[in-house]
């Protein structure tokens, strides 16, 4: 395989002429804290052009097109400055136009978080652009919330137009006869260039989610089940089409592997071999399987483990082909259904040997084109294109040019025994050449609880180590990705246990003498900085310092939280009632507290609602204790804003420095 750098110098006109690690005046913070510089990448069907989202001043997003026909021109098309607003993404729709994602975070201000999102098209030169999510009428009896989700970029015999969902709102019909009264999730298709529109599946309330398949025809559809007051319960029901028919089937009685199976969750349709393909439970992991969609209800397990779950589905181009499975041990694996990919996989593994994670994020329409991202625990990551025609490798753009040419900490899995004895897996990274013995620590325990930590790059976890820390990342029990037995009743109703493996990873770094006993630390985002906070209540000694980002603080104040949304019972019954609501919130035991504490809040975090830590905070205040308090207006839960990233990491590592300063 040759490797070339043909596009190298014109697209690395995207970053600055020296790593901002040499630039006087820039801080560890301010790039450390500065966000991606690939937000979000699609290459065009012909393999011409590049649409990139990248991360702007403060919270902006500029849309670039590359266009490797005129030397790799660089071209804003779209810039987004709109600070509770998001461009997520951008798709090729054809050639020429260009097909984008905005979200955004309304209500606030005492009243409900509402999120929303909406698609515009353009062409790819910034011109023309349209609202192609259907705009609200004056007579709607309601807001719509979402602006439709693209369920195919191409559609067969349909040129020209894409296959989204729209939500139906009524509307009043009083001295009109014009009014909507449909209501409910339906299907239609959509000319980006004018915004036309035509109906394709008709609305229903029930259906929240439909599947096309790679021709662009629906073939799946979910409901939700609600109980008599319209909440939704947490159940939902699937149906499939068979091939070239328009009634819908329920997506029940399943026999996979000659096994009696009570639920898949459908992620695609293979049209050519008429078989959904999804998730279903093996032995108390997730597998993927595929399931032919002829009424027989017969299917096979395509991957499964006995020792961690099969949790990703692999697809690229624009139809979405399934290739593949992906699962995570030590490291995450991708497993290529497909042979050819496999092969090239094999072959990009010994080109890129220092960025092993390598994932396919874009293909031109015949998939001769492959636009690649490589990385690593030290690497960010390295967009490539590959011309598999040509066996051409071309670098393109780093996605964090501020961090190029800087050391940073290698991550190493490793194990440590909890108080009972169970062995919990968890990812230690040192400080770019230290010995590992006597450091400051920081155990970073990951939000969730329904989440796990991986092998790879964390810009977290590298600023800890560029100021000294070593960093400990345990997958607790109550993680997931470990299967049912591992994730338990999660980590908030069994939150002793979760809590319980954080502080020995504390106990283990010190007894290893990889930690100072005295300068010993714990942070963590959402369920981790609950994590953070609970530590506290189980041993107050252990923890020198503790730092909370976006945390939940009380459990009552988490199922209370959803309140006036219709997934309340569903959060209600994750939280649980009982005892450990008392037990388990921070909040509640501040006088427990030893260690000095920093919280840090969005005040539009639909995930966490603030209030959390400002109870907290009113807490420890009242109770005696040292606590920091900082609140970032108009930020959601992940603070998006690489100003605002950065404050927080300065005061971060301020705080952490007084904190454990002559201990």
């Amino acid at each position: 395989m040759t490797r070339l750098l043909k596009f190298a110098a014109g697209v690395m006109i995207l970053g600055a002429a020296l790593p901002l690690a040499a630039q006087p005046g820039v801080t560890e913070a301010e790039i450390f804290g500065a966000r991606s510089d690939v937000i979000d990448i699609s290459l065009s069907p012909s393999g011409e052009k590049i649409v990139l989202v990248s991360a702007g001043p403060e919270h902006t997003e500029i849309v670039n097109v590359i266009d490797f026909t005129k030397g790799a021109e660089i071209k804003p098309v779209l810039t987004n400055s709109e600070k509770i607003v998001d461009i997520d993404w951008c798709q090729w729709a054809s050639d020429v136009r260009l097909v984008c994602q905005f979200s955004g975070m309304g209500g606030g201000d005492g009243g409900l978080l509402v999120p929303f999102d909406r698609l515009i098209a353009l062409n790819c030169d910034g011109t023309n652009v349209k609202m192609i999510s259907q705009r609200d009428s004056l007579r709607a009896l309601g807001f719509n919330q979402f602006g439709g989700d693209v369920l195919a970029l191409d559609v067969a015999g349909e040129d020209g137009m894409i296959l989204m969902t729209r939500n139906f709102v009524p509307e009043t019909t009083i001295g009109t006869r014009l009014g909507n009264v449909r209501s409910g999730l339906g299907v239609e298709l959509v000319d980006t260039a004018n915004a036309r529109r035509r109906l394709r599946e008709q609305p229903d309330d029930a259906t929240m989610r439909y599947i096309a398949d790679e021709q662009g025809q629906v073939r799946i559809r979910m409901q939700a089940q609600r109980d008599s007051n319209g909440l939704l319960t947490g159940n939902f029901r699937y149906f499939f089409r068979r091939p070239g028919s328009s009634s819908w089937s329920p997506l029940e009685s399943l026999l996979i592997d000659g096994q009696s199976t009570e639920r898949m969750t459908p992620l695609a349709v293979d049209s050519a071999r008429n078989v959904v393909i999804g998730f279903v439970s093996k032995g108390g992991y997730d597998a993927i399987a595929e399931v032919t969609l002829d009424g027989t209800g017969t299917g096979k397990v395509l991957m499964a483990r006995g020792d961690v779950d099969v949790d990703r589905l692999i697809r690229i181009g624009r139809k979405n082909r399934v290739v593949g499975a992906s699962y995570a041990t030590e490291k995450r694996q991708i497993v290529y259904f497909d042979q050819a990919l496999a092969k090239l996989a094999a072959d990009l593994g010994k080109v890129l040997p220092d960025q092993p994670l390598v994932n396919i994020v874009g293909a031109s329409a015949d998939e001769q084109k492959l636009l690649l991202i490589a990385s690593s625990d030290t690497q960010p990551g390295m967009v490539y294109l590959f011309d598999r025609q040509a066996r051409a490798l071309e670098p393109l753009l780093p996605l964090r040019q501020r961090l190029e040419g800087m050391a940073m900490g290698q991550m190493r899995p490793v194990t440590y025994p909890a108080r009972d004895g169970t062995v919990i897996p968890a990812y230690l990274t040192l400080p770019s050449g230290s010995d590992g013995k006597d450091l400051p620590a920081i155990v970073l325990p990951h939000g969730g609880p329904a989440a796990r930590d991986e092998w790879g790059f964390d810009w977290l976890v590298q600023y800890f180590t560029a100021k000294g820390y070593a960093v400990l990342q345990p997958n607790y029990r109550g993680s997931a990705g470990y299967g049912d037995a591992w994730y338990g009743r999660n980590g908030f109703k069994a939150w002793d246990v979760a809590i319980g493996d954080i502080n020995d990873a504390g106990r283990w770094l010190v007894s290893e003498g990889i930690a100072v006993p005295e300068k010993l630390a714990i942070a963590g985002w959402s369920y981790g900085g609950y994590a953070a906070l609970q530590s506290q209540v189980l041993d107050p000694t252990l923890f020198k310092a503790v730092v909370a980002i976006a945390p939940v603080t009380d459990l009552g104040f988490l199922a209370d939280d959803a309140r006036g949304y219709t997934n309340v019972r569903i959060v209600r019954e994750y939280v649980g009632e009982g005892p450990h609501i008392a037990a388990g919130s921070p909040r509640r035991h501040a006088e427990k507290f030893s260690a000095p504490v920093a919280l840090f809040h969005g005040t539009r975090d639909l995930n966490v609602e603030v209030r959390h830590a400002q109870e907290m905070e009113k807490a420890l205040s009242q109770a005696g204790k040292s606590v920091i308090y900082r609140e970032y207006p108009d930020q959601q839960h992940a603070l998006d804003d690489s100003k605002v990233r950065a404050e927080m990491l300065a005061d971060i590592g301020t705080f952490l420095d007084k904190a454990l300063a002559g201990n």
